[in-house]
């Protein structure tokens, strides 16, 4: 959504006006994407009930909104209910309402989906590629960096060159929230980075000049969005036929470091989870692993 697109929305509603963006620029410590998405969520919310003040519904007017979204995903329409349901605490935190009407509503029965990822081979492929122009030695360094450290892609994307300490062998990111934690790398990824850095992030940014570490071919800080593209072109290129998204080499590090042995609690660290149990899906993947390989043993095909 346009800013001016939201701005003339906010001033038809005296509701979002003075509650919602405020909560969401001073209360909520998240990234401008997160918070125009927030806030496009809650405009729906407001517009619905058109003149009403959406500060003082009722539970049976949260039941009926969340009705009228039923051609949503489960997961849809319970992040629908999140998001309502915090700015309503936040209205309480702020002694303008005494009681949440989004208490007592139960949260969409979500279907638990495991996260895709490559295989060890299917990573070995997707990270084979030519690197003789500038662009080359950047996705090179992105993708490499992105499987050695598990990273968040907007984590990568932001990345600046004061967080950068490979003689340790160590990336400072910021997580949500603005999190920050201190990433260990590998060589193999610490290579392809000093490459990246020595022969063709200058010629990327041209004249301009720029703290972060991967460059556009507009000269400054490349996007999410621009990455996935290309992330997209090369699975396809290279005959990867998994439902890709910008995650997978996430999902990929965390799962191959599982079925490795590693300490759950150590992946958690790694990952940036606040909680334990976002980490213990991995577990799941491992399971399905050694599931899947127990039923191809050859004793069970006697």
């Amino acid at each position: 959504m346009k800013k001016e697109d939201l701005q003339e929305i906010l001033n038809s509603s005296a509701s979002l006006r003075k509650y919602i963006m405020e909560y969401l620029y001073t209360e909520y410590n998240t990234s401008k994407n997160t918070r125009n998405s927030y806030a496009y969520d809650l405009i729906l919310f407001a517009k619905f009930f058109e003149s009403r003040d959406v500060a003082f519904l009722k539970k049976d007017d949260i039941q009926e909104y969340l009705r009228s979204r039923k051609e949503s995903s489960a997961k849809t329409r319970a992040h629908y209910l999140t998001t309502i349901n915090n700015f309503y605490k936040y209205l309480i935190s702020e002694n303008i309402i005494k009681q949440n009407p989004c208490e007592g509503i139960k949260m969409p029965k979500l279907e638990k989906k495991l996260p895709v990822y490559l295989t060890v081979e299917e990573v070995d492929n997707l990270l084979d590629i030519n690197t003789s122009t500038a662009y080359d030695l950047r996705n090179k360094a992105m993708l490499e960096v992105l499987y050695a450290t598990g990273v968040r892609v907007s984590e990568l994307c932001d990345l600046q060159m004061s967080n950068l300490f490979l003689d340790d062998g160590i990336i400072k990111v910021f997580g949500k929230g603005s999190k920050e934690r201190l990433v260990p790398i590998n060589e193999t990824a610490i290579k392809y980075l000093r490459e990246y850095l020595r022969f063709s992030r200058d010629s990327l940014l041209g004249t301009k000049d720029s703290e972060y570490v991967f460059i556009s071919s507009r000269h400054t800080r490349i996007t999410r969005q621009a990455f996935f593209k290309f992330l997209k072109k090369l699975c396809e290129e290279k005959g990867i036929k998994k439902n890709i998204s910008p995650h997978i080499l996430r999902h990929s590090f965390a799962t191959h470091l599982i079925n490795n042995g590693a300490d759950l609690r150590i992946v958690q660290e790694l990952l940036g989870h606040s909680d334990i149990q976002t980490t213990q899906i991995y577990t799941h993947l491992s399971n399905e692993k050694l599931e899947e390989e127990y039923n191809h043993h050859p004793l069970l095909k006697k």
